[in-house]
This record gives C-alpha cells, sequence and structure tokens, in this order.
C-alpha cells in the first residue's frame, strides 16, 4: 500500500513519471473559483475561445468582494454570473457562503482532484480528495481540460495519537504543527494524516486542519476517507460519492510528525504570522478589543454551535465586540431553526454576512491599535484594513472566551465544555447555486465598465538590459505585501491598470510610479529573500507586477504558487546561487541579463545577471524550471503558450 495523495495522483497521473522531485500533469477533475481572483480566470478562460469547461465539475462562488459601496462589485458579480451560465459553472450566488464551505458541504468527493483559485483550496482534503490552490490561469487552462502540473511532492505523515482535551480544538492541531514547521516547513511537500487519532476528528475538524496547512507552504493536506466522511455526505445527502480511502502506513511516509492530542493545550498565532505560535497561557490578562469568528478555518456548523452554545445566557464584554459569519447559508439558517442564532444576538454579537468578509479586510476593521482575535488562517500586516492593529489567530472556544471576558484568558473559565447535539439530518437547499444554462448560446456575458481587456503578453527577449532594481525585500514576503487585500482594493481585480496602482503599497508607495518610469527605459526588477510570495494564490500580484514592467524576479527562494504565477505571465523567477549576493545588490543598481532565450532552451540552468552599477556579476538559476515552463516563460505567458498549442 502507498499513502493516500500518491494514490490519487497517480490514478490522475497523465504526463510525466511520479518521481521525487519531477514535474507531473494530472487530470483535474473539479475546479474552483471565488470572485477576487474569478473574474480574471474566467477573462483568460474566455480567451481560449472554447465553448464550455471540459471537467467534470466547475463551480463558481461569490465571497470575497461583497461589499457594495458602488457598481464595480455588482458589475463583476453579473459578469461571473453570465459567464457560469454560458460556459457550464455552477454558480453560488452572493450570500450562500464561503466558497470552501460550500464546495466541502455541497460538492466536494473522496479521491477526486481539485484545484481552486484560493489557497485554501485544501480545505476539501478533509474529505479525502486532492485539493491545491493555484492561480487564475491555472484553474482556466484546467477548466479547458488542460493538466495541471506540480513537481511530485514529498509525503509528510502527520500521525495523530489520543483524543482532544476539553477546550482543545482542531485549530489548536495546526497550530501546533506551525509551531514546529513555521511557515516554508511544508513546500514541496503534502501533509497526509493517519493514527487512531484521526477518529476522534469530524470532517469539518479536518477541515480546519487542512485550510490552514496552506499556511505551512504545503501543495495540500489530506486525510482518510472512512465513516466518518460517509456520516458527513450522508447528512449532506450525496452519500452515493462515498468511496473508502484507507490511511496510510508509516513506511508510506518519507517523513513522521507524530501529535499525540491528549497533550495539546490552546494555542494562539500573535502577530503578524500564522507561524508565530504561543501558548495561550503566555497572553493570560491582555485586553482585547474585538473578536471574529469564522473564515473558511472556523465557521462549520459544528464551530458555529459550539459558540453558540458558549455564549447562551452571557454577554459579551463592554469593552470588546464581536462579529460572527457563519460559513454558508445552510450553516446560517440551521443556526436560525435551532435557535442558536438567537443566543448569539442575546450576547452582543454583531451577525456578519455568510462571507470572507474581515478575513481579507472587507469590512469589520479594528480599532487603530487595536487588538483583534480572530479564528481566521492569517495575521499578515495590514490585512484587517488597519496597519496599527494586532491580530491574533485562535480557536472558536478561545475566541469567545476573550469577547466574554475582554481579555485573553483560559476558555475553561467559561465552564463546562458543551455537549453539541449534532443534527441527524439537516434541510438542502441548493435554491442559491445557479445551473448553467441548457442553450449557451443564448447566453450574454455581461461587462460592468470596470472590466478592462486583458493586457497583452510579449515573448521573452533574449537579453534584457538596463533593468533597475526597484525594491529590495527581506524574507516571507507575502502575496498581502505584493499586492494587498482590503476593500478599497479588492473591487479593482478584473481592471489590471487601476489594481497596479497598489502593488507594495504597504511597502513603499512610490513603487508603482517607479516602475512606470522604468517601464520605459528597460523595465525592472525585484529583488527578494527566502520564501518571496508566500500566502495567497492571488495571480495579481505576479500579473499586476508584469504590467508595471517587471521583466525578473531574483529571490533566494519562491512560495510555490507565486513562483507558478511569474511563470504564468512570463516573468523570469530567479534564486542566487550564492545567497550572499543578495546583500550586494542595492535599490536602483541596473543590471543586465544576457542570452535568456538560449539558456532557457538549452536547458541550462545558470545565468549570469551582469550589475551594471556595480561592475559585478551573480551567478543565479532558473530554479529548477521544467521545459515546460521554459517554453512558457519563452512564448510570454501560459495564456499566449497555451493558445499556441491549440488546447
Amino acid at each position: 500500500m502507498t499513502s493516500i495523495a500518491e494514490r490519487i495522483l497517480k490514478e490522475h497521473l497523465i504526463e510525466g513519471t511520479y518521481e521525487k522531485g519531477k514535474e507531473i500533469g494530472i487530470r483535474i477533475d473539479h475546479t474552483l473559483t471565488q470572485d477576487a481572483t474569478g473574474t480574471m480566470a474566467y477573462l483568460q478562460f474566455e480567451a481560449m475561445k472554447l465553448e464550455k469547461v471540459r471537467t467534470e465539475l466547475s463551480v463558481s462562488v461569490v465571497d470575497h468582494n461583497t461589499l457594495q459601496t458602488d457598481f464595480k462589485n455588482p458589475d463583476d458579480h453579473r459578469y461571473l454570473q453570465s459567464v457560469a451560465k454560458k460556459y457550464g459553472i455552477k454558480f453560488s450566488r452572493p450570500g450562500n457562503g464561503i466558497c470552501h464551505q460550500v464546495f466541502l458541504e455541497r460538492f466536494s468527493a473522496p479521491g477526486k482532484t481539485l484545484i481552486g483559485s484560493d489557497s485554501h483550496t485544501p480545505t476539501a482534503g478533509g474529505m479525502g480528495q486532492i485539493a491545491i490552490g493555484a492561480g487564475g490561469l491555472d484553474v482556466a487552462v484546467a477548466m479547458g481540460g488542460g493538466p495541471f502540473y506540480i513537481k511530485t511532492p514529498k509525503i509528510i505523515g502527520v500521525k495523530l495519537l489520543g483524543s482532544l482535551p476539553s477546550y482543545v480544538t482542531a485549530k489548536d492541531v495546526i497550530l501546533e504543527i506551525l509551531r514546529r514547521i513555521g511557515v516554508k516547513g511544508g513546500v514541496g511537500s503534502i501533509l497526509e494524516y493517519f493514527g487512531p487519532g484521526i477518529k476522534t476528528l469530524s470532517v469539518p475538524e479536518r477541515a480546519t486542519i487542512t485550510n490552514m496547512g496552506a499556511e505551512t507552504g504545503a501543495t495540500t493536506s489530506i486525510f482518510p476517507s472512512d465513516e466518518i466522511t460517509r456520516s458527513f455526505l450522508k447528512l449532506q445527502k450525496r452519500e452515493d460519492l462515498w468511496i473508502e480511502i484507507p490511511e496510510g502506513l508509516e513506511k508510506d511516509y518519507d517523513e513522521i510528525i507524530e501529535i499525540n492530542l491528549s497533550s495539546l493545550e490552546p494555542l494562539v498565532a500573535k502577530p503578524h504570522s500564522p507561524g508565530n505560535v504561543v501558548p495561550l497561557s503566555e497572553l493570560y490578562g491582555k485586553k482585547v478589543d474585538q473578536v471574529a469568528i469564522g473564515s473558511c478555518t472556523n465557521s462549520s456548523l459544528k464551530d458555529m454551535l459550539i459558540v453558540a452554545a458558549l455564549l447562551k445566557g452571557r454577554k459579551i464584554s463592554n469593552e470588546t465586540v464581536l462579529g460572527i459569519s457563519p460559513g454558508s447559508r445552510q450553516v446560517l439558517a440551521y443556526l436560525a431553526q435551532s435557535g442558536g442564532l438567537t443566543d448569539m444576538i442575546s450576547a452582543g454579537a454583531r451577525i456578519l454576512e455568510s462571507a470572507c468578509g474581515p478575513c481579507i479586510g472587507m469590512g469589520f476593521a479594528p480599532n487603530s491599535n487595536g487588538v483583534s482575535v480572530r479564528t481566521f488562517n492569517r495575521n499578515f500586516f495590514g490585512r484587517s484594513g488597519v496597519d496599527s492593529a494586532e491580530i491574533y489567530l485562535v480557536s472558536p472556544e478561545v475566541a469567545v472566551a476573550a469577547a466574554v471576558f475582554g481579555e485573553f484568558t483560559d476558555p475553561k473559565n467559561l465552564g463546562d465544555y458543551p455537549n453539541i447535539t449534532f443534527p441527524s439530518t439537516i434541510e438542502i437547499d441548493d435554491s442559491m447555486i445557479l445551473e448553467p444554462a441548457s442553450d449557451p448560446k443564448e447566453v450574454e456575458i455581461i461587462r460592468g465598465p470596470n472590466i478592462a481587456p486583458l493586457p497583452d503578453f510579449s515573448p521573452m527577449p533574449d537579453n534584457i538590459t538596463n533593468i533597475r532594481v526597484l525594491i529590495k525585500v527581506e524574507d516571507d514576503i507575502t502575496t498581502d505585501h505584493i499586492m494587498p487585500a482590503g476593500a478599497e482594493i479588492l473591487p479593482l481585480r478584473s481592471n489590471l491598470p487601476e489594481i497596479s496602482k497598489y502593488v507594495f503599497k504597504q511597502v513603499d508607495e512610490d513603487f508603482p510610479s517607479r516602475a512606470l518610469e522604468a517601464k520605459e527605459n528597460g523595465g525592472g526588477i525585484i529583488i527578494g529573500g527566502d520564501n518571496y510570495g508566500q500566502g495567497s494564490s492571488r495571480e495579481h500580484a505576479a500579473l499586476a507586477p508584469m504590467y508595471l514592467g517587471i521583466k525578473a524576479v531574483l529571490t533566494k527562494s519562491f512560495a510555490r504558487i507565486h513562483k507558478d504565477n511569474l511563470v504564468n505571465f512570463g516573468i523570469l523567477p530567479l534564486t542566487f546561487l550564492n545567497p550572499r549576493d543578495f546583500d550586494q545588490i542595492k535599490p536602483n543598481d541596473i543590471l543586465n541579463i544576457m542570452g535568456i532565450r538560449r539558456a532557457l532552451m538549452s536547458n541550462n540552468n545558470k545565468i549570469i545577471v551582469h550589475n551594471v552599477t556595480q561592475n559585478s556579476d551573480y551567478e543565479a538559476n532558473f530554479d529548477f524550471l521544467s521545459k515546460r515552463e521554459r517554453e512558457i516563460i519563452i512564448a510570454g505567458g501560459k495564456l499566449t503558450h497555451t493558445v499556441q498549442h491549440n488546447l
């Protein structure tokens, strides 16, 4: 027997040889988009001039840009709905829920493959599905029937023993993993869970763990499909999709992480990284200004029932505000029917829309210098919408305690852990999931004025000269640093000229103007440290720099999805052969890179970067690009390459 991940990947293998570190192309069964990345993905799909999607299932969800303060977001929603109707895609309307929660409830299936234009797509791994976050262009190509390419990953087995103590949760399991391996310890790997402890975890708890596994840099995370999986599917009236996928054995894994659930304690990720994890006890007594419960990590029915039970008969602190975002309309409806919603409202909670909301800076921002305690998956600098705020990541139980007492405290102070009654049946109402048209020819695509045409993609020249070092950044720069989220910027996702004005806004407000100036004189280059581009799958963090004339990014190392996105948009991803060369390059240095096409076509992995300003040379490599990736860069990006090869 082999690991679950290896079994599913081999079953879907259509290109390459399954060998660690080698590129493989896999068949994709399902795709998922959300509106912040989906508008661009569907513009790219339209450019392929196909009549309909070629996947078993493609789903489009509106859950990010749901604030409608002007025409931009509602116009984009109309565009997405019309595209879905025309091209054979199911469309989850605004208000129906967060894409990962909706997909887990209504679509996820054991043994299938899924890629989604959101980095938390691995949520579906809690159902025994290989689910991988990717850039929107990769999703567009998969919708067109093309393979999805990854480097064959290392499989890390996470052995779970024992059972969780009272007030210790699935969130604490993934925070413990982050405490051990950090935000780049999963790069190039799949985290696969096994051992007797998995039998103590429900599908929503498993999904919490696989969701936040994205913060380790892992390709994805996965659990077996067992009777617990079957019970969840039965609740969703989808039991016919269940197949058994037994857990692996220790010998099936390249590495083992062992966690005794019984020995865990409540944990907290401190600002400004999900990997900055400490015991909750270190923060006892620290005042809390705001609490937010929800996000694709902790908004399931199980989470919400526990929150409602803990709030029942209580009031939140006068010094704290509490916002709750149920993960889907299904969850919200059951809360209303069961009385849990009344308990939340009576306690003083503000009930927010079933959407991503504050997790991506769309409303419910904290106060200046505020301490905000959130059940989310990311606490990057500025992501909340307030740069001076301190954002802490916790479980729902810890969040409720903070809201009630107004400070970090042991959740056991709430009393005995609630014994919630989980329903044996639930009303299924898919009326807000719209089916595609029976006659696509009758559907007209609706385009608002905020939707700009795709830019031109130029082939990579052999030489790029006089490129200016526009910015030099340190380790663990996130896609939020490169292309921020938030209510001001997210509505511009379908308007590349406008959104490009915000590149590196949190780091250097003058970057866009300098980049456009350099674009007229050869273009620019970005210099970065380790793990450059960690975080979201948002391809705008590559697409907008391309629009601003960025020709190459030279770093110590890249995060997986961002490197893929750079390739997809024809930007040369280079890494230092000698990391000490990073220290020598200075902002505004002028660089030349010669013989690029020749080096790419000859399969040469090394290239010389000449610093004209300092008259010095640096050896760099193409970060082990495959033959296919080299061809994409030469063509000027994946869209051009795909059209040239008649997908």
